[in-house]
């Protein structure tokens, strides 16, 4: 009998005894599963080339499990009415996606969960590319290098980019239209790298298709096209520990939300993995998708560029107001600007201070549920220095880097320094906290705006300083004694900083560097 460990993935190929191509759009094949409790989850199968289908599940409980196959030709004896078992053991190692189990959205509606109640921080890169040009090799040391570093999810484009539209092989992930004709060995060649991000204890967030300009797939396809590709990578990797964003870096607001609410309500139904959209830059999409019951979590951009205005609607604007709407969903910051990245204005490349900066004030203008990094030259993943034209269309930014020069970036190791600080208290419990900053210098100068959260007791409260200096606060509602200190983000330094005295009480940093004021009852 076939043994899977509970949390990784059991997968049963089937031979069609009639069908031998691409028939996906007639033919359906769904496997039905009988848990050890009597729960009876389904999966829909995957063809995979000639006559072979795939079936993949995440098994959730551990004991003996059962499955049947129904096909919508039941003439096929090879995909119609087989039947099976396999055993789940408990899983048994490091590996803490497997140990808790999958990530889901908290029943607050505040920040993400594993399966088992264990908080869940999401800890992006921005890895577009990865997936799709790394060899094995540099593929292994790239999710190593992340995992100890304490990223927890990797972003990637699953199908084409616009800069990428075949792969090293020549091939397209599909071709044509209405229908469009999918290429399983595309896939075929991804899977191992889906599959190797939860290896590593990361958990995968797949884009499904670009629909930023007119000519990117998730635009110019129709409707019924879009929703194929999507169901498509659904059956194929839902198994797996992913997150779904369903269209990629465009406008979806007004008509076009239309069109993706349409394609989510028929592409994801009861028990999918996480889902949402990522939007361009400075384009928020929750008012459309609020009351879509796919929408899981709102996911937004606030981009690569550095001007007064665009910073206002960072942290003053919807990103900081919308946790106050009903109903509550966790709030992702999917895109903030990059390191070594250009700024669309002044073409100043931005530093480690600008993803400090953008990290925390992400996690604390709203309830902290998560933020991405990216290194402009992780994303599009060269492997030698290239004309960033060639990527980017038109660009005059000059040459890539290889992807290895984002690797071990001051910015990536911030990350490092980030997740430690946050994981050293209940960090799902703090909440904005705005009004505990007397004089807030970000009204004249947002390049200096002060972020603040605490937990709703009052025994927790962190306030970040971009630029240091002295910052004010009420303290009404923090516990006594409280004991303050700063923390340096740069290298997890802390120094003592005093105790909060009176309800009004002033610290001074260090110094002009960005710092974290920590403020803990106990």
């Amino acid at each position: 009998m076939k043994q899977v460990a509970q949390w990784t993935v059991f997968e049963q190929a089937l031979t069609s005894a009639r069908h031998d191509g691409d028939e996906t759009c007639e033919l359906s094949v769904v496997a039905h599963f009988a848990a050890p409790s009597g729960r009876s989850p389904q999966a829909q199968a995957f063809w995979d080339g000639g006559p072979t289908w795939r079936a993949r599940l995440c098994p959730d409980e551990a004991g003996l499990w059962r499955w049947r196959s129904e096909c919508s030709d039941p003439s096929d004896a090879g995909l119609h009415g087989r039947e099976g078992t396999f055993e789940c053991l408990p899983y048994d190692g490091p590996n803490l996606l497997f140990q808790h189990g999958k990530p889901r959205v908290s029943d607050n509606g505040r920040h993400f969960l594993h399966a088992d109640g264990t908080p869940f921080l999401w800890l992006g890169d921005t890895c577009w590319n990865g997936v799709l040009r790394a060899t094995d090799a540099d593929w292994t040391r790239y999710l190593q290098t992340r995992s100890a570093q304490g990223f927890t999810v990797i972003q990637f484009f699953s199908a084409h980019w616009r800069g990428l539209p075949r792969d090293a092989h020549g091939e397209c992930a599909f071709y044509g239209e209405n229908p469009v004709r999918l290429n399983p060995s595309f896939f075929q060649r991804l899977d191992p790298k889906v599959a190797a991000i939860n290896q590593h204890g990361l958990l995968a967030s797949a884009i499904i298709l670009l629909a930023l300009r007119d000519e990117d797939d998730g635009l110019r396809l129709s409707v019924e096209d879009v929703v194929r590709i999507s169901r498509y990578l659904l059956a194929r990797w839902d198994a797996y520990h992913i997150a779904w964003t369903l269209g990629g870096d465009g406008d979806f607001r007004g008509e076009r939300a239309e069109r993706w609410k349409a394609v989510g309500r028929q592409v994801f139904g009861a028990g999918h993995s996480l889902a949402t959209m990522h939007p361009c830059g400075w384009v928020w999409v929750a008012d459309e998708f609020r009351d879509e019951p796919w929408f899981d979590f709102i996911g937004y951009q606030s981009c690569h560029a550095d001007n007064p205005d665009v910073l206002r609607w960072f942290v003053l604007g919807p990103p900081a107001q919308e946790w106050l709407k009903p109903p509550a969903r966790p709030i992702v910051n999917l895109e903030p600007n990059y390191e070594a990245h250009p700024a669309y204005d002044t073409k100043r490349p931005f530093t480690d201070w600008d993803v400090r900066r953008a990290a925390y004030w992400s996690l604390l203008i709203s309830p902290p549920a998560g933020v991405a990094y990216g290194h402009h030259h992780i994303w599009p993943w060269s492997t030698e220095p290239e004309d960033q034209s060639k990527a980017l269309f038109g660009t005059d930014w000059g040459e890539l880097g290889p992807w290895t020069n984002g690797l071990e970036a001051p910015g990536a190791r911030s990350i490092t320094v980030l997740r430690r600080f946050f994981e050293s208290g209940e960090w799902w419990r703090l909440r904005p906290a705005p009004a505990m900053v007397v004089d807030q210098p970000g009204e004249e100068d947002p390049y200096r705006f002060v972020a603040a959260a605490a937990t709703e007791q009052g025994d927790w409260a962190v306030i970040y300083l971009p630029r240091g200096g002295e910052v004010s606060l009420r303290a009404e509602r923090l516990k006594r004694p409280a004991r303050a200190r700063w923390f340096d983000p740069r290298a997890g330094d802390w120094r003592e900083a005093g105790e909060l005295q009176g309800e009004r009480h002033a610290f001074r940093s260090p110094d002009d560097r960005d710092w974290v004021l920590d403020l803990r009852a106990g």
